[in-house]
């Protein structure tokens, strides 16, 4: 009977035995392996041996990245602007046994860390500039914590701020601002558009002004040119009349020609004196119509006798003359006996 006792305590601590010294460690997690009470060495993924009653486990960390939440914290801009701010911080264990021994809770010693230094980011920039400058306080973020925390065997990845909310009556003043600000681009833009279409109206009728002109000014050349033309068809034709009248005269009766003519054109006009109005032009030696005759052919010399054509034209008017009778003097008017 005792011996069965005895064999039964022989197998249970076999069994104890086999169970402590023969261990089976997860992927992606490390054991701290302690002898004694004293650092052994780091046990990682796969089968372990451990000497039975020697060697303990002390810890067991966890090699994975993790994502800690940063609760909601007030923090306090340049400007003196309480907002609210919260976020996600990604680390990962990267030495075992400095996570172990380097720090007694090393998740609350991260995330209390995460807290001061984004408070201290955040009192570094305005309120303006907080939202548009979320990446650059991520970036401080990270290397903040990365440098404290590398006593700790951690290795910091990145810091997302999730919310920033400043106060209510700040989120109005807010609002207002950028409405006026939307406002104001409007009307920027309205003006432009009203100078633009002033700018296009006003070079629009400036080139109107300028064609208008241009076709007057061609107009102007093309009528000119036509009326010099005409001016100059004229004076050819006349130049052609007046030639061909100087080559009749020089022909044969071409002077005598002349010489009557004048004279009938002559006794012609002075014939229609006072037919049109009451007023008479009268010549000074009117009964001497051959003297007249004669001082009007002196101007025209034959080409053969020059002086002698004027003394033979003046013969032939006084001889005209001679068959004319003076024109009897016209009576004074009946003197009224009324």
């Amino acid at each position: 009977m005792t011996g069965l006792v005895i064999g039964g305590l022989l197998a249970i601590l076999i069994v104890y035995v086999l169970l402590t010294s023969v261990r089976v460690v997860d992927q992606q997690s490390a054991w701290i392996i302690e002898r004694l009470g004293r650092f052994e060495r780091v046990a990682y993924g796969g089968l372990q041996i451990l000497t039975p009653f020697i060697d303990s486990v002390r810890a067991m960390v966890d090699l994975r990245e993790v994502a800690a939440t940063i609760a909601e914290q007030d923090c306090i801009t340049k400007d003196n602007v309480m907002v609210h701010v919260d976020g996600i911080l990604y680390y990962k264990v990267v030495d075992a046994e400095r996570a172990t021994y380097g720090i007694s809770n090393l998740r609350f010693a991260i995330e209390q860390l995460a807290q001061t230094t984004l408070r201290s980011e955040i009192g570094k920039i305005e309120l303006d500039h907080t939202f548009e400058e979320r990446a650059h306080i991520n970036a401080n973020v990270v290397t903040e914590i990365d440098k404290a925390s590398e006593a700790w065997g951690v290795k910091v990845f990145r810091y997302e701020i999730k919310t920033i909310r400043p106060p209510a009556d700040i989120l109005e003043a807010m609002e207002k601002q950028m409405r006026a600000e939307r406002e104001k681009r409007a009307a920027v833009l309205q003006s432009e558009g009203e100078r633009a279409a002033a700018i296009n109206r006003s070079e629009g009728l400036r080139e109107s002004v300028i064609n208008r002109a241009e076709g007057e000014k061609q107009q102007l050349i093309k009528e000119s040119e036509g009326k010099a033309s005409a001016i100059r068809a004229v004076a050819l034709a006349t130049a052609e009349g007046i030639r061909a009248v100087a080559e009749a005269i020089s022909g044969p009766g071409g002077f005598e020609a002349v010489q009557y003519r004048v004279a009938s054109d002559y006794i012609a006009q002075f014939g229609n004196l006072a037919k049109d109005t009451n007023t008479l032009i009268l010549p000074a030696n009117m009964a001497d119509m051959a003297g007249m005759i004669a001082t009007a052919m002196s101007v025209i010399r034959h080409p053969d006798g020059g002086g002698d054509a004027h003394a033979k034209a003046a013969g032939e008017a006084k001889s005209l003359d001679a068959g004319m009778t003076p024109a009897a003097p016209l009576a004074p008017p009946a003197p009224d006996k009324r």
